[in-house]
């Protein structure tokens, strides 16, 4: 019955991630990457989810409270983030800016496809079907969403220094390393409700206000999945701003 129930999960989190690596490839359509190198950035992607899950563990012992969920945070991003420097990133088919984000997208996607199996399977196991069904709506809404996001954001900062230095390219890369832990760890602080416990999170909260004078805390979790879906579209525009730099230096 378990291996019934694990594979019922692996398919909730395989198929809705496959679909939207489907949908997002379509962006790359007139020079599509090798499909062997994509389907190697998902399963890597899918790896790093075994490395995650003993270092969060161990992180459990040393951190609490708020700190442990950016901890964590920290521990998936620059995970994901070094499997595509040493697996995909410096292999001779990604010869456009626009490739470092597909790549990282496909990484990100195998993670949340695993991941997001391991949070079916549980409910399954104690016979919650309908938890079970919920979990995987909500992550396919949500949390892959998030992911693609996060290691979107990576992708669309090294693309834009594509044709720059070694140095440019690793400060660039940095700073999308950092974008992308802001986001997700605004995200699960939000998700989980221990926002406003977080002392990281009262920074942003202020620089936020300042900058654009509202409270992200009056949005709740309705206004966090409006946030990623928002951040999901200024993606799809970046998109199209990296085809720009690349039609510039064809």
């Amino acid at each position: 019955m378990e291996s019934t129930d694990f594979a019922i999960a692996f398919l909730g989190g395989l198929i809705p991630a496959l679909f939207w690596l489907w949908f997002l490839l379509r962006e790359d359509n007139e020079k599509p990457e090798p499909i062997g190198l994509i389907v190697l950035s998902f399963l890597s992607g899918m790896a790093v989810v075994p490395l995650v899950l003993p270092l969060q563990q161990y992180a459990q012992k040393i951190f609490t409270g708020p700190d442990i969920v950016m901890v964590w945070v920290v521990i998936e991003e620059v995970l994901k983030y070094a499997v595509a420097l040493a697996v995909i990133l410096w292999n001779r088919a990604v010869d456009e800016p626009i490739d470092l984000i597909i790549y990282m997208i496909a990484i990100a996607l195998g993670f949340a496809a695993l991941e997001n199996a391991l949070f079916i399977f549980t409910p399954l196991l104690a016979n919650e079907y309908l938890n079970s069904f919920l979990i995987g709506n909500f992550r396919f809404l949500g949390s892959t969403l998030l992911h693609v996001l996060a290691s979107g954001t990576v992708g669309v900062m090294m693309a834009l220094a594509f044709y720059s230095s070694t140095t440019v390219k690793l400060v660039y890369g940095t700073v999308g390393l950092f974008l992308a832990i802001v986001l997700h760890a605004l995200f699960n602080f939000f998700i989980m409700g221990i926002a406003e416990e977080s002392a990281f999170f009262g920074v942003v909260r202020q620089i936020v206000a300042n900058l654009f004078g509202f409270d992200i805390v009056n949005y709740g979790v309705l206004g966090v999945f409006l946030f990623v879906w928002m951040g999901i579209v200024v993606l799809f525009l970046l998109f199209e701003k990296v085809k720009i730099l690349e039609a510039q230096h064809s």
